[in-house]
């Protein structure tokens, strides 16, 4: 049992008795919250659905005009085709059909949702002692009144203290889905600036690591691993307490408080005294430059709401942060060369004009957004004015137990989380090897400086820049088989996985291409241009199974991509070390050779979770969970389940409290 604590004024309205809330009365409001969000959003959807009728109608009556025997044109997903007058009619007429249906559907689903929000509204009046009839607003009331005043009771006396929770309205300019592309664009251009340097950081002082060790007098190469090594470390850390942050306290505090800390320590890494103290500043610019890795997916779900265009921007959030930490060893491996220390100095300007962006770059968290709104409007008098995000319950030690300890149970009991994590933590360790193993392998063998060595990678943005086309046009391959209704446009598995097919077997070449083809009697081009392939191979199989993780989880996705985060920067914090006794036991050619027969094993994964997805799935937990709760918000009863998991009873109670934080 838990005691809200109450203002002067709340005081004075409920008689000076103290109103105590149970966790069943916080979990009532947390449900209320939820349901008049989905209200909102299904009165958003029959408008659309409307207009999208009259449209139609519109159109039908222009047809009539046209002679039956000659075509038109009707759009197929992104294509036209012409189409005789009366074919056309009938299509139009079969989409109008449809639309009513949707409408009907919807209209019913809203139906549902507000009989349950009365339903707890005259529980939560009960509860605390109401004895006068509910007031609750009538069907003839305006959506726009309706969604502005959901009052909550919480009188404890024969007065009342009610809450109006404040929502944004449909088309409501003030939200962030609703902003100007062009606002949108240069929010993701700022972002996306920040994601650039906490990238670029993670390799800066690959290029400069001989000046650093003559500077500093470390002999050891295992040490000269650690400004890398403990960034990512710090990268592991991060993004467990940031993403939950940004949560309760908004994007954009989070995001300039992290950033102006890394700024910070990016000037004292230009400054560092001696070998230990640069280390130690690395690991805390790594864990405060984790920040915009955790809370750039929340950013571009803020601003955009179609899955396609938010889909779009992630792959662009994943293509900058596979380019960063290519132009790093190219900016310190020609600037070192006149002195290690201004590579920091050259990133401290950088850092310094991503600074003053962030700072006026606006907040995109649109629960925080009400939360301002309401207290300004508070301040200006309206004192029961809240937003939903207030009147959440939040507990230290739940919110401590779910950014620790589920991402860690995901990692141990959910499958699809486990190996995809596997997968990735292996390629993302193999590639920050490649910044011990380039210089083994250019340097050793064709006698390239540092800068060249940096060049070199240049190879592997190529890689990434044809996986990006590819993703951008199999994107519009989905959308056109969603629009002809192609059973497997409308899996998860469908949806992502067959680019994650297809990406391995570029992997696994790659290796063996470089290791048996970096000779002295080779072209140095020849072992370069196989980072191409590692390239591709790299960024495809990143989004695709970081969107597949995404699709399958939703709402437990910031918990799944916590566990995908920290373990694949464990392993790039680490394999480095492996990097130089490796290749120095092996050789180039079977140290290669052995990283590509790990990655053959790998291969296996996608097509695995391909074919058996949604086995594992109706196996999963949260899976589960996840279902019933959409259900349930859609009005969806018991008696409707079906069978879209055959197991899915079996498993449903199973672990339902543990999953409910």
């Amino acid at each position: 049992m838990q005691r809200r604590m109450l203002s002067k004024e709340d005081e004075a309205a409920t008689g000076g008795e103290e109103v105590v809330v149970r966790r069943e009365d916080q979990d009532r409001i947390n449900k209320f919250s939820r349901l008049h969000q989905r209200e909102l959003a299904l009165e958003e959807e029959v408008k659309a659905k409307q207009k999208d009728k009259e449209d139609l109608e519109e159109v039908s009556n222009e047809l009539e005009l046209v002679d039956e025997d000659e075509k038109v044109p009707y759009k197929i997903g992104d294509c036209f085709v012409h189409l005789p007058q009366a074919e056309v009619m009938t299509l139009l007429s079969d989409s109008t059909e449809r639309i009513e249906k949707d409408v009907s559907s919807a209209e019913e689903k809203l139906s549902k949702v507000r009989d349950e929000m009365q339903e707890l509204k005259v529980a939560l009046y009960a509860r605390f002692g109401r004895k006068d009839m509910v007031r609750y607003p009538s069907r003839s009331v305006s959506a726009q009144e309706r969604s502005n005043h959901a009052h909550i009771d919480y009188s404890g006396s024969g007065d009342s203290l009610e809450k109006s929770l404040i929502s944004f309205q449909s088309g409501d300019p003030a939200h962030p889905h609703n902003w100007s592309s062009s606002r949108k664009s240069w929010i993701l251009g700022i972002t996306m600036l920040d994601v650039f340097n906490s990238t670029v950081g993670t390799s800066l002082p690959s290029g400069g690591s001989k000046y650093i060790a003559r500077d500093f007098h470390v002999t050891s190469d295992a040490l000269l691993v650690l400004p890398i090594a403990m960034y990512l470390v710090g990268y592991i850390l991060g993004p467990l307490v940031f993403a939950p942050i940004s949560e309760s306290y908004g994007r954009k505090p989070i995001l300039v408080l992290s950033f102006a800390v890394f700024t910070t320590f990016t000037m004292a890494c230009a400054l560092a005294p001696n070998f230990a103290a640069f280390v130690i500043f690395r690991l805390i610019c790594g864990v405060f430059a984790s920040c915009p890795l955790a809370v750039v997916g929340g950013i571009c779900a803020d601003i955009y709401q179609s899955p396609k265009s938010r889909g779009r921007a992630m792959a662009f959030f994943m293509g900058v942060t596979g380019f960063g930490p290519l132009l790093g060893p190219i900016l310190s491996g020609y600037i070192s060369t006149v002195s290690w220390r201004w590579t920091f100095w050259v990133a401290l300007i950088i850092a310094g004009i991503t600074l003053a962006t962030l700072v006026i770059m606006p907040e995109t968290y649109a629960a925080k957004l009400l939360q301002n709104q309401a207290r300004e409007r508070r301040k200006k008098g309206e004192s029961n004015v809240y937003a939903p995000i207030e009147l959440e319950h939040k507990d230290l030690r739940r919110t401590l137990e779910i950014i620790l300890m589920r991402p860690m149970r995901m990692i141990l009991f959910e499958p699809i989380v486990t190996f995809t994590c596997i997968y990735l933590s292996l390629i993302y360790g193999i590639f920050f090897m490649f910044f011990q193993a380039y210089p083994i392998i250019y340097e050793g063998t064709y006698g390239f400086s540092p800068g060249q060595q940096g060049l070199a990678f240049l190879s592997l943005g190529v890689g990434f820049t044809i996986a990006g086309i590819l993703y951008f046009w199999y994107d519009s391959y989905l959308e056109r088989a969603q629009a002809r209704a192609a059973p497997w446009a409308f899996t998860e598995e469908g949806r992502r996985l067959p680019l994650a097919c297809i990406s391995g077997p570029f992997l696994v070449i790659s290796m063996f291409w470089t290791g048996w083809t970096a000779r002295p009697d080779i072209h140095w081009i020849v072992p370069i241009l196989s980072g191409i392939f590692f390239g591709f191979g790299f960024m495809l199989i990143f989004m695709a199974l970081l969107n597949y993780v995404v699709d399958a989880y939703e709402i437990f996705a910031a918990s799944a991509m916590a566990a995908t985060n920290c373990t694949r920067s464990v392993f790039g914090a680490c394999l480095p070390f492996a990097a130089t006794p490796l290749y120095a036991r092996l050789g180039i050619p079977w140290a290669c050779s052995l990283l590509g027969f790990l990655q053959v094993l790998m291969c296996v994964i996608p097509f695995v979770f391909y074919n058996y997805g949604p086995e594992i799935r109706a196996r999963s937990k949260f899976c589960q969970y996840l279902l019933q709760k959409k259900r349930e918000e859609q009005g969806v009863g018991e008696e409707d389940d079906g069978d879209i998991f055959p197991e899915e009873h079996s498993h449903r109670e199973h672990g339902r409290k543990d999953l409910e934080a």
